[in-house]
């Protein structure tokens, strides 16, 4: 029974610091939401679930880095990883519409990266920039697509 409760508190030293890694790891899931929930009422296929997802992914990636006493040198190769990696699934996300000679969800793509980022920002206990990347990501997503869509309405009519 002592093998299996060091499995399970491996990394988390004492009581604050299991805190500290259910805070970050909630954050994730409410900052990489609340992208996701715009996205979803935007009508997009990436909506809250795959945003939540990334976030926590990654942030928890991030977490498991420090707990496992990597270095800031590992820890930084990790996160080069992420930031590629998850290129590739913004990449699936994108489709180019022939016959109507438009690319569609470079914006999906774009917010899951930002997603990502903010799951690293959070993974390294800096929720408070994790929180303004959020809130900045939100007011593009919804008040500057809105902005182009008015604008976008004029150039057609």
């Amino acid at each position: 029974m002592n093998v299996l409760w060091e499995e399970l508190t491996a990394g988390l030293s004492d009581p604050s610091h299991l805190l500290r890694v259910v805070i970050r790891l909630v954050a994730a899931i409410v900052c990489g939401g609340m992208i996701g929930l715009q996205r979803e009422s935007a009508g997009k296929p990436a909506g809250l679930r795959t945003h939540a997802l990334v976030c926590l992914g990654t942030a928890i990636v991030v977490v498991s880095c420090g707990a496992a006493g990597m270095s800031l040198d590992g820890s930084s190769r990790v996160i080069q990883g992420i930031v590629t990696g998850i290129g590739f699934i913004g990449a699936g996300s994108i489709l180019k519409l022939s016959e109507e000679h438009s690319i569609r969800g470079l914006t999906t793509s774009a917010s899951i990266w930002v997603t990502a980022g903010v799951g690293i920002a959070v993974g390294l206990g800096r929720l408070g920039m994790a929180l303004i990347a959020t809130s900045l990501a939100l007011v593009i997503l919804a008040v500057v697509g809105a902005l182009e869509r008015r604008i976008e309405k004029r150039r057609r009519g």
